[in-house]
């Protein structure tokens, strides 16, 4: 899931100052992890020590209250006595999501565990149809499965259309928070990468909702390619020791 946290860390600075190009410096000031990195790293505690991540959410949400999340979710956070989800098909559900990917041996599991974990808040069928999207996207990509295997299961598993190309969409693509409108985009930004590198790139290239869509590109693509290094040690400096715990034991893990 480093690759997802280093997508949202590199996506950061660009969330409300879009870009259209894919010439930054990839790491620079204004640079932080986000809400992304903070409920994915959760979602990686509930996974490993098979913990409540409805709780979890909440617990995160009070350790990192200034990390950018959503109005609805501070909402539904905020008040540790709620608990019922709040039908959202917000990209959020997929943003948090790539460690599901990475911690299942099975195409069924993935799927399963991707609308169990999803569906504490996002119970739409928008929001879980982009986790599980997100997720298989990973689990496939990880298991050596070429681009065209990953284009074709998520086209005929989700309906999304994954035949556009980058510069067809960059021109007139604005801020969208909505799976339907973001993790397409997303999937297909790695579609038409070369490496992890330009996978993020593409996707903050985009000029929407850059640090999300990052993280999501980001992930499928440490699946596929894997991730450098030093972006990975990178990305390491910018956790807090509690976010860095977590995320090492995940990944040894894996």
């Amino acid at each position: 899931m480093i690759g997802s946290i280093a997508g949202d860390i590199i996506g950061s600075r660009f969330e409300f100052n879009p870009i259209k190009t894919m010439e930054f410096e990839l790491f620079g000031p204004g640079c932080r992890f986000t809400d992304d990195t903070v409920l994915m790293v959760a979602l990686a505690e509930a996974i490993i020590w098979e913990k409540d991540y409805c709780d979890l959410l909440k617990q995160y949400y009070h350790r990192y209250p200034d990390a950018g999340y959503g109005g609805t979710f501070i909402k539904w956070a905020a008040d540790k006595s709620y608990t019922k989800p709040y039908n959202s098909f917000g990209n959020g559900s997929a943003m948090r999501i790539s460690p599901v990917g990475f911690s299942y041996d099975t195409l069924e599991e993935v799927l399963a565990k991707a609308e169990l974990f999803t569906s504490v808040t996002h119970n739409h069928p928008e929001g879980i149809k982009g986790a599980q999207a997100t997720a298989s996207a990973v689990f496939i990509a990880r298991n050596g499965c070429s681009k065209d295997e990953i284009r074709r299961y998520v086209t005929e598993t989700f309906g999304y259309d994954l035949s556009r190309t980058c510069d067809q969409i960059r021109p007139g693509y604005m801020f969208d928070v909505t799976c339907q409108g973001s993790v397409p985009e997303a999937i297909i930004c790695f579609l038409e990468s070369s490496d992890y590198e330009s996978a993020v790139r593409l996707a903050v290239s985009l000029g929407g909702d850059s640090d999300t869509q990052a993280c999501i590109a980001g992930g499928i693509a440490e699946g596929f390619y894997g991730i450098p290094k030093w972006i990975e040690e990178k990305a390491q400096c910018y956790l807090d020791s509690q976010l860095q715990n977590i995320t090492n034991v995940f990944c040894r893990g894996l």
